[in-house]
């Protein structure tokens, strides 16, 4: 046999082996759909229906029960939040919504790398505008007004608890369909000085009423800062260190929050902080919360932990933003909640 046989001989079974691994990767990710497709013996009851964006007195989210509506934005009546689920066929990673304006982040699976979009949704869910994104989804937010939108992504690293992650936040004008890519453009002023850094990075945006006014997370040097912004002004400026995944209280007084404490296997403890006097308050779930809450009303906040048993699945648990209480399960099987 000559070399130049041996060679091909060679090549051949280096095709016939990737085939091989290739199509077990792709029955195993077939099965694990299918599996996730398969509803589950005492699970919640979701079914079809019409869902919009301008019903009140409902609470939107994705849907993480397993079942055909497994992603699927859905929503409950918020005064029954265990009822019957109506599910869309809008399926997302990250969902929020406010004022009729809606807001998906989609990552689909490809053949050589994952596909990752921010779509800009009407009332009834239809696609008003998409836009690619630069990694994979993580936050996303409405303005109470439904004048902007804002997404994180991570362009590098899977987690915030990840050694080595990197950021990119973007604010969408939903009227003009003015994109600011990225925040990293903005002014910064870090203790009352400008600040000027290369390993700067946002997230976690969360909008005041006056359609101009947003808080975030700044992280450099290794430290996470509670900012101040204003998206006409393109500036942001420093309040509070060690705040990360704000949440602006509908009264726009107090700012929920996830704090690093690295107490044992709670890495991420829930606070509420005053605006005003810059108070902080523990509140009383003791499980890290790696979420940017949501507030359900002025006392009240949602967020999501994962599910026990179920890899991937979360639950949405809620608990009083002043402190006191205790946790309480608000719906099994589900994520980012918006209240309508």
């Amino acid at each position: 046999m000559t070399t130049l046989h041996r060679r091909l001989l060679i090549l051949v079974a280096a095709i016939l082996l990737l085939a091989g691994v290739g199509a077990g990767v792709v029955l195993h990710a077939a099965d694990r759909a299918d599996r996730a497709d398969r509803p589950r013996a005492g699970g919640p009851a979701v079914g079809e229906g019409r869902l919009t964006l301008a019903q009140k007195h409902r609470l939107a989210f994705v849907n993480a029960a397993a079942g055909p509506h497994r992603a699927s934005v859905a929503s409950v009546p918020s005064a029954d939040p265990g009822g019957r689920r109506v599910a869309s066929d809008l399926k997302c990673a990250r969902f929020y919504a406010a004022a009729g304006t809606g807001v998906c982040l989609r990552s689909e699976p490809g053949v050589l790398k994952q596909s990752n979009r921010a779509l800009l949704l009407d009332a009834n869910l239809r696609t008003r505008r998409g836009f690619p994104l630069a990694g994979t989804p993580s936050r996303a937010r409405v303005s109470p007004s439904g004048r902007f939108a804002a997404w994180t992504v991570f362009v590098s690293g899977e987690s915030y608890s990840s050694a080595f992650f990197s950021t990119r936040t973007s604010i969408l004008d939903t009227r003009t369909m003015r994109l600011i890519p990225s925040l990293e453009k903005f002014s910064v002023v870090k203790d009352g000085k400008p600040y000027h850094a290369s390993d700067v990075n946002f997230w976690g945006v969360t909008f005041a009423a006056d359609d101009d006014t947003f808080y975030a997370t700044l992280n450099t040097a290794d430290k996470t800062y509670l900012v101040r912004g204003s998206v006409s002004r393109r500036t942001v400026t420093t309040l509070v260190e060690n705040v990360e995944c704000p949440s602006l209280s509908p009264d726009g007084t107090r700012v929920a929050f996830k704090k690093r404490v690295l107490s044992g296997a709670t890495l991420w403890h829930e606070y509420v902080l005053d605006l005003r006097t810059l108070r902080q308050t523990p509140l009383a779930e003791r499980h890290s919360v790696d979420d940017q809450a949501t507030w359900l009303d002025d006392r009240t906040l949602a967020y999501a932990l994962p599910a026990d048993g179920e890899v991937g699945g979360t639950d949405l648990w809620t608990v009083p933003a002043d402190g006191t209480g205790a946790p309480r399960l608000l719906i099994p099987g589900a994520s980012s909640p918006a209240p309508l």
